[in-house]
């Protein structure tokens, strides 16, 4: 897998257009998939929303960790110094578009050109500047680096979740950001009080 041109400040998402006022847009929340998700790629998944406008919405699933390559080979391949690297941030697959492409959702203590904020603590990143900075010990308190993304048209988001295939729960960041990635599906669903064991397959949607 070659990343190199992958990150590059030209491939970075572009700022999303703001929704008109009063509409109703999931940027920044969490999107679980409920028990009945046909799609198995999104079966049990927790999702964070990074744009969500009148365009379309995009998200980095942060349940489905990456075991190959590591941190550490990936900065090799990107001949990105020091190594082995002064910090270390989790990877994991973010969706099924695009998955040769890289992102690093990151807590917006950081901020570097390029940089899509997604609400006042959460930013994403897709250059080569916040790769080094992690490297060396630097960069944002706490990230991940996501492989691919998750990605809807105009439109298709919403009717998804009219067809219960997704509830939204606000963000927790600790929960994005923990390696307990068995548990985040469950955690997730917690933050709305709900037993997944008690989830009705047809029930109405948060």
């Amino acid at each position: 897998m070659v990343l190199p041109d992958e990150f590059d400040d030209e491939d970075a998402p572009a700022a999303p257009r703001k929704p008109a006022p009063g509409a109703q847009f999931l940027t920044g929340q969490l999107l679980i998939a409920m028990p009945s998700m046909a799609d198995s790629r999104f079966a049990n998944s927790v999702i964070l929303i990074c744009a969500h406008t009148p365009e379309g919405a995009m998200g980095i699933v942060v349940n489905q960790p990456l075991d190959q390559p590591s941190f550490e080979d990936l900065l090799k391949q990107l001949d990105i110094a020091p190594a082995p690297p002064a910090r270390q941030i989790l990877l994991c697959t973010g969706g099924p578009v695009d998955n040769a492409r890289g992102f690093v959702l990151h807590t917006a203590d950081w901020t570097g050109e390029g940089s899509l904020r997604v609400d006042d603590n959460l930013a994403l990143a897709a250059s080569l500047d916040i790769l080094k900075a992690i490297a060396g010990g630097d960069g944002p308190k706490q990230g991940l680096l996501a492989l691919g993304y998750a990605g809807w048209g105009p439109g298709q988001l919403d009717a998804e979740i009219q067809q219960n295939a997704w509830l939204s729960a606000p963000p927790a960041i600790d929960l994005v950001f923990d390696d307990d990635h068995k548990t985040k599906w469950r955690r997730a669903l917690g933050i709305l009080k709900i037993d997944p064991l008690l989830l009705s397959l047809s029930a109405g949607h948060a």
